[in-house]
């Protein structure tokens, strides 16, 4: 089997965020969301690794290159226009040959990866195989219809009264017949090449799809609130350590992780939480919930629940931050100047609350 991961899209949702940043590369629990998507397909045993770019596309192969780091091989396929996830597939044909594959979306995270997916729908004689799971507000995804046997009745991309509240997860596995389903679908009222559409011609024409129903949690972190959601989950997953230096004087308690070179100074840090490499937290509190990415400063302020990206600093707010998320090279701190007052520069459609 092969890999296809999707990494185009502006990421408008997380914008002013995403102006400057590939959605895909920013990191929950200071791991990149596309790293994780490339490790668990990497985990589930496929090495070849198509990676659809689009306007960011010279930042996704930046961070990413050919994928040396994870022992696999990557193949960059750049879509001529953000026509649809079926479009993504169509451009992807020359890669994907007649080979079985699967389909990610790179900014999708799920509990407990895919490897046993992967192995199901390697033995079975299936044409595709669909991921679900059940949603509190399904018109915001693509929906699955099940009859009473649990067999596919019908798809519908973003309806506006759902029929079930089983939404469509980002994960998608194929065989060759999704080339002549494409081949006879029409773009939807959005003007794009749904694979909802594609994956309903398959089911109409008697084709083998089986609709695996997921339990554990899973985030498509287009906004916000998605992002803090999907850092949560994962710092309580994770595996902590501390390879940095901490000084006697704080305190460390909970699944903490503070990775190499990262110096914790006079500071309360209560986990779930990480501080990246070669960041300084000083005279501080770093609550649970919270990851600090690499090379930034924390001092004489408190942070929680959120997400700091690198090179940003944080230094004597007097009042405690929670469920904020900070682009990179942020410089948040009191100024000297009077009269005292707010003086902010921010981009479009930021969000500030403001006591």
């Amino acid at each position: 089997m092969k890999g296809l991961v999707l990494s185009g899209g502006k990421g408008t949702r997380l914008y002013p965020l995403t102006y400057t940043k590939a959605k895909q590369l920013i990191p929950v629990a200071n791991k990149p969301v596309l790293f994780r998507v490339i490790e668990a397909i990497r985990d589930a045993g496929i090495t070849e690794i198509g990676v659809v770019v689009g306007d960011t596309a010279s930042e996704v192969k930046e961070a990413v290159g050919r994928g040396k780091r994870w022992g696999v091989n990557i193949t960059y396929i750049q879509q001529s226009t953000p026509s649809g996830l079926a479009h993504a597939v169509k451009e992807s044909r020359e890669f994907l040959g007649d080979d079985r594959f699967v389909m990610f979306l790179g900014d999708n995270c799920i509990q407990g990866g895919i490897s046993p997916l992967i192995e199901q729908f390697g033995r079975s004689d299936w044409n595709a195989q669909i991921v679900l799971t059940r949603v509190p507000d399904p018109s915001q995804f693509g929906v699955a219809e099940l009859d009473d046997e649990g067999r596919i009745v019908r798809l519908v991309e973003k309806p506006k009264e759902p029929r079930s509240n089983l939404a469509l997860v980002g994960i998608y596995m194929f065989d060759q017949s999704i080339w002549e389903a494409i081949a006879h679908i029409k773009p939807s009222w959005r003007g794009e090449l749904e694979i909802t559409d594609a994956i309903q011609y398959l089911v109409e024409h008697g084709y083998r799809v089986f609709p695996y129903i997921h339990r554990g949690w899973w985030i498509d972190t287009g906004k916000r609130s998605d992002m803090l959601d999907a850092n949560r989950l994962v710092l309580e997953e994770l595996e902590h350590r501390i390879d940095g230096f901490v000084d006697k004087d704080s305190q460390v308690t909970g699944k903490v992780t503070v990775e190499q070179g990262a110096e914790i100074i006079n500071s309360v840090i209560r986990g779930p939480a990480i501080i990246g490499e070669h960041a300084r937290v000083v005279n501080s509190y770093v609550g649970p919930f919270t990851a600090i990415y690499h090379h930034t400063e924390i001092e004489d302020s408190e942070i929680e629940h959120s997400i700091v990206l690198e090179n940003s600093s944080i230094v004597s707010i007097p009042h405690r931050i929670e469920d904020s998320l900070i682009g990179r090279n942020v410089k948040i701190h009191r100024s000297p100047i009077k009269p005292k007052a707010y003086k902010l520069m921010l981009g479009d459609n930021s969000d500030v609350g403001i006591l």
